[in-house]
């Protein structure tokens, strides 16, 4: 970690592998300003850390370094326990950021009240193009605050929201917000507990929306 430290102003894209966490110290304690630091004063403009187990700690210590950093645009937190509390903090981060355009939250633990923050914020947020929530259980609660985020949103084109325990309710309130949706592009809803109400609200979206090219 010294040596990337020493080099931060000229990596651009960082991965650490599982488990490699445990050496940065994600828990609140003297080494979280020195993280912040790091990505606040570097030209990072990726972070993979998928699989360490980063937890909640980990994600409200990366969220305070995004509130003011301007150059990382991909952040890749893919299987890492993240439960609401994190996503909460990383939702307020995004109402600030505006050089983030891909979030990996997929196989994590945020349910539907993460769902509703992270659906909050980019109803505000105007850099975010690419989010990936799949594997998260937010079910119709939590997609229903997400598709409220559609209505206005003028960034995001992709958006994954594959098993989640999502129900017709839960489509039916996807298909009302592409109606006015004009940007979206990219909608994956497989290995979701669809029924045939749900399944026959999204074809009919399709008359109206000019811009979804793939559900």
């Amino acid at each position: 970690m010294e040596s990337v430290k020493r080099n931060k102003h000229l990596i651009q894209q960082l991965t650490i592998q599982t488990s490699a966490c445990e050496k940065l110290s994600f828990a609140r304690d003297n080494k979280v300003s020195s993280i912040i630091d790091f990505i606040a004063n570097s030209t990072l403009n990726s972070l993979h850390l998928e699989m360490n187990s980063i937890g909640d700690n980990g994600a409200q210590v990366l969220a305070e370094a995004l509130k003011t950093d301007s150059t990382l645009t991909i952040l890749n937190l893919q299987s890492n326990s993240i439960r609401e509390n994190g996503a909460q903090a990383l939702a307020e981060a995004l109402t600030s950021n505006s050089s983030l355009t891909t979030l990996n939250l997929c196989d994590n633990l945020i349910g539907s009240t993460g769902a509703q923050a992270l659906g909050e914020a980019l109803m505000t947020n105007s850099a975010l193009t690419t989010l990936d929530l799949w594997g998260n259980s937010i079910g119709d609660k939590g997609v229903q605050a997400r598709t409220v985020a559609l209505k206005s949103n003028s960034t995001l084109t992709t958006l994954d929201l594959e098993n989640n325990s999502i129900g017709d309710i839960g489509a039916r309130s996807v298909s009302e917000s592409l109606k006015t949706n004009s940007t979206l592009t990219t909608l994956n809803l497989c290995n979701n507990p669809i029924g045939d109400i749900g399944t026959q609200a999204l074809p009919e979206v399709l008359m109206t929306n000019l811009t979804l090219c793939r559900v």
